[in-house]
């Protein structure tokens, strides 16, 4: 079954997007703000896509808090782990934040919140899942 990876420091939306992703897509999902977590299940395989929020308040990686512009990069720069599909989910909407971000960041993808369509935001999924 296709895995999603939903890092998200809000627990409301964790549970929205998980709702959403698994009644309307048939997909799997694991939540975490862990980064340590978030490197070891990409690392192994364990996950098909990650959805990275962009504004993480409490995540710490190696003594340094990290974003989620900042984790995406790290994910993208290890050549285990560059292949697997980021998508950016953030608040943060103004005009030219879409092209910044995933500038910065390298990512595959960008969702504005709030989530109002849902069928789209789980066909932005699947678009960007290996086939």
């Amino acid at each position: 079954m296709t895995t999603v990876l939903i890092v998200e420091d809000d627990p409301i939306n964790l549970r929205v997007f998980s709702k959403i992703l698994t009644k309307r897509g048939g997909l799997e999902v694991r939540g975490t703000e862990d980064v340590e977590e978030v490197m070891r299940a990409a690392q192994g395989g364990e996950v098909d896509i990650i959805l990275m929020d962009v504004s993480l308040a409490h995540s710490v990686y190696q003594g340094k808090a990290v974003d989620g512009i900042k984790i995406t990069q790290m994910l993208k720069a290890d050549p285990n782990t560059a292949h697997l599909p980021i998508i950016l989910v953030t608040a943060h909407a103004m005009e030219g934040d879409r092209e910044t971000f995933l500038k910065q960041s390298g990512a595959d993808g960008y969702i504005s919140k709030p989530v109002v369509d849902h069928q789209e935001f789980v066909n932005q999924i699947l678009t960007l899942l290996p086939q």
